[in-house]
């Protein structure tokens, strides 16, 4: 319905009357949507604060990888996680810290890491990712069971199957089952695993089948 009022006393006196019985929702909806504005804008710079900080501590994880030692690469890496543990940086130097461990000789530290990495896996992505590294060092050290128990609890991803079916290869040829690897090296290379060439030599330099 439109209201029409005959004097400019009239509209006045309306629109009083409407302030009178609106206009305390009004202020309050205004305050509460800019105050709401301010609140959201806040947290994305604590975020941005946050994520800042945490990629600083994380450059000097990697640094401390490539130059600097194993104890300042493990100070670099508790220091990340006291201040971080809940990014994905967290888990990145985990990963960073086992192939760095691994390269000084360090096995056990770098599967101990991965095995942190698995446990604070930000997506199910990287954790497959740690779960593959994870299996090539326990084939290294000769750990067939282990190896075998990641493979069964990882190996999901499609994009991965190649990658994790020639690692099974490996770790059926350390058991002696060289039927089994022979089956394994050709599903990798079927699936288009990495490193291709290396499998094939794998699976060409198997013993023949008896």
């Amino acid at each position: 319905m439109i209201l029409s009022y005959e004097t400019d006393e009239e509209k006045v006196e309306a629109i009083k009357k409407w302030w009178k019985e609106n206009g305390l929702s009004v202020i309050a909806g205004t305050v509460l949507g800019l105050g709401a504005i301010s609140g959201w804008r806040l947290w994305v710079d604590h975020q941005q604060r946050v994520a800042s900080a945490a990629s600083a501590a994380f450059e000097q994880v990697v640094t401390a990888a490539d130059t600097e030692g194993t104890a300042a690469l493990t100070t670099a890496v508790a220091a990340l996680k006291d201040d971080f543990n809940s990014t994905a940086y967290a888990s990145l130097s985990d990963l960073v810290a086992a192939k760095a461990l691994y390269e000084t000789g360090d096995a056990a530290g770098a599967i101990t890491a991965l095995q942190q990495a698995l446990e604070a896996a930000p997506d199910p992505a990287f954790a497959t990712i740690a779960a593959l590294r994870l299996a090539r060092i326990q084939v290294a050290e000769k750990q067939w069971d282990a190896a075998a128990a990641t493979i069964a609890a990882h190996d999901h991803s499609p994009a991965f199957a190649g990658a994790f079916a020639a690692v099974r290869g490996d770790v059926a040829v350390g058991r002696g089952d060289i039927a089994g690897a022979r089956v394994a090296y050709e599903q990798a290379l079927a699936q288009g695993c990495g490193l291709a060439e290396l499998v094939r030599l794998k699976r060409d330099n198997l013993p023949p089948a008896s």
